[in-house]
């Protein structure tokens, strides 16, 4: 006999695009030529000063336990990164090191949430923002994200959100957001910051595409006046310097919130790896030359994509204002085909051809507010991103196959038609 699971790991749904991944590599492994389109990794390679810092900081032993707030090389040169990029005026006591930025979701909502307490969600979200908020017995609020807004905030709903839940206590930002790409606008965040200034609210701003803004530039809440009290700014090394292994990412907020981070920290996962950190604040000091050439190839191959995915007929795509994802619209592709748009991408991956396939995720990954919707990444060559999309113009014409994989994935069947903006 095992011992029984508690309620909240049943309820637990892991982020849907590691799901995808898996069942795309075992296609792979099969012998199917699968496009993959559905993590967000970058292609490039480490900067090769960046490989050479942390090879060097193994050789000098810095293998080791280090603070649990972070190595204050690394500390001091996150600070002295974010305010020469945002125009921030922080120290290295504003800054702990964190294994990417995700795990900052965790630990804001342990410092901040008590059980009942409501937490405003901007959606389509990120994938693991529901079982962070549930471990902690919060209340998740939904504010839907629209196509015909650019998927900007709507701060109407925040001030709903103040004025009639029972205990407001949280925001979740995420600019540029994943999925959609939308940009949260200075403006936004001018009057975001004029509606929490000195409430018993605090905000995540979620900021891992700080560097894939395609028109301006990034902006974070941080800055605006007295915010950083309230905020909890989480960065990461796997998008803008091409580290996703390396596991490496930082938050900024006030002293006093990090300290706590820190503390946190140190009963969750101790540290993380010195070495690493050495390799990050190279990064941070050496490598924004690269980091920039990088992004700017980025920017260049989503509007590739989002280009050719808007000649294909029912398809409705956006240019993101950030990030490297299109977020096409197939909702009138799925109405004619009567597919979810989970459905859909599933579809592509096993049932459209049986020697190819594409792999994307479907807009319902990241909430309701993202059916009708895809998500795709651009990480694949110019060549393989125009073969996807050719194959998923040609995919969506073969309603007999579709209505075939629906006969075995009843699942996928679409209950009621979904709105077309």
């Amino acid at each position: 006999m095992s011992a029984s699971f508690s309620n909240f790991a049943v309820s637990v749904r892991a982020e849907t695009a590691f799901t995808v991944l898996a069942a795309a590599k075992r296609l792979i492994a099969a012998g199917k030529d699968v496009i993959e389109l559905e993590i967000g990794d970058s292609p490039f390679s480490t900067p090769e000063v960046v490989v050479q810092a942390g090879i060097q900081a193994i050789r000098d032993g810095r293998t080791h336990y280090g603070p649990s707030l972070g190595i204050p090389e690394f500390r001091e040169a996150a600070a002295e990164y974010v305010n020469r990029e945002y125009g921030l005026s922080v120290a290295a006591d504003n800054i702990i090191a964190g294994p990417g930025a995700k795990n900052f979701e965790q630990l804001f909502c342990e410092a901040f949430l008590n059980p009942g307490d409501g937490v405003l969600v901007f959606s389509p979200h990120f994938s693991t923002y529901p079982p962070n908020i549930a471990r902690r017995g919060g209340r998740m609020v939904l504010s839907a994200l629209k196509h015909a807004r650019d998927f900007r905030p709507n701060l109407d709903d925040v001030r709903k959100f103040l004025a009639e839940d029972p205990s407001p206590k949280a925001v979740f930002l995420n600019s540029p957001h994943n999925p959609t790409g939308g940009i949260t606008l200075l403006e936004d965040l001018e009057e975001l910051a004029e509606l929490l200034r000195g409430r018993d609210i605090a905000v995540f701003s979620d900021e891992p595409y700080d560097r894939m803004v395609w028109n301006g530039r990034h902006y974070s809440l941080l800055a605006q006046a007295e915010m950083i009290g309230q905020t909890v700014a989480a960065y990461t090394f796997s998008k803008s310097f091409s580290m996703s292994g390396w596991r490496l990412g930082f938050a900024v907020s006030s002293a006093k919130t990090i300290e706590l981070l820190g503390k946190l920290t140190n009963t969750a996962l101790s540290c993380v790896p010195p070495f690493t950190q050495l390799a990050g604040a190279v990064a941070m000091r050496e490598a924004c030359d690269e980091r920039d050439r990088q992004m700017s190839e980025f920017g260049r191959k989503v509007k590739r994509l989002v280009d050719e995915l808007n000649q294909v007929e029912g398809i409705s795509c956006l240019m993101p204002g950030g990030s490297f994802y299109a977020f096409p619209s197939v909702a009138s592709i799925c109405n004619r085909l009567g597919i979810t748009s989970h459905g859909l991408a599933m579809y592509l991956l096993e049932g459209a051809d049986d020697a190819r396939g594409v792999a994307c995720l479907g807009g319902e990954c990241f909430g309701e507010a993202g059916s009708g919707f895809l998500r795709l990444s651009c990480a694949e060559p110019d060549e393989r991103l125009i073969e996807a999309v050719s194959f998923i113009a040609a995919a969506v014409k073969q309603s007999s196959r579709v209505e075939l994989y629906l006969s075995t994935h009843a699942a996928f069947r679409l209950a009621a038609p979904y709105a077309v903006e």
